[in-house]
């Protein structure tokens, strides 16, 4: 499944595409008072629609905190960039595959002009495969019913792991 399709097809919470974005100008103290005020904890930077940053909740606790900057410093200064991005076009398994390789948390979505069109996070793919996995459990339960000695059947306890079971 493309990003482009997961975003279409699943809840509003899962994709996020209502981003909140900063200038890279903007204070450190806007970006923690917008994501005080969305309840999030990442920021995407942009220009032109393009991200060039990210900022996360830690980011900013570590630049205010140990660095001592300024809330009043530009958030360009202490945002991760280059940034990682991956295309609206790219599957699920490209999307783990990226987060893994860059060691992230969070992946923007771009299409193909490079604009920002949603962010994918960890905890959405967590929650996204999971559901997959109780789906397929869920589809094969009927089959993992063990024989007992008197040749009564009983529901396998398995979990979305599924351990080998022995089939009748």
């Amino acid at each position: 499944m493309k990003l482009s399709e997961c975003i279409a097809s699943l809840r509003a919470d899962i994709f996020a595409r209502n981003l909140v974005t900063v200038g890279p100008e903007e204070p450190v103290s806007w970006v923690a008072l917008q994501m005080r005020e969305y309840d999030i904890g990442t920021v995407v930077v942009v220009e032109d629609q393009k991200p060039i940053g990210i900022v996360t909740d830690r980011d900013l606790a570590l630049a205010l905190g140990i660095r001592d900057i300024s809330p009043q410093v530009a958030v360009k200064s202490v945002m991760t960039t280059p940034i990682r991005t991956i295309p609206d076009s790219a599957g699920i398994f490209a999307a783990t595959q990226c987060m893994s390789d860059a060691r992230v948390r969070r992946l923007p979505i771009v299409n193909e002009q490079g604009r920002l069109v949603g962010i994918v996070s960890l905890d959405d793919l967590m929650w996204l495969l999971g559901r997959e996995l109780y789906n397929l459990a869920d589809g094969i339960k009927h089959q993992t019913q063990l024989r007992q000695p008197d040749g009564s059947l009983t529901a396998a306890a398995f979990s979305a792991a599924a351990t080998p079971a022995v089939r009748s």
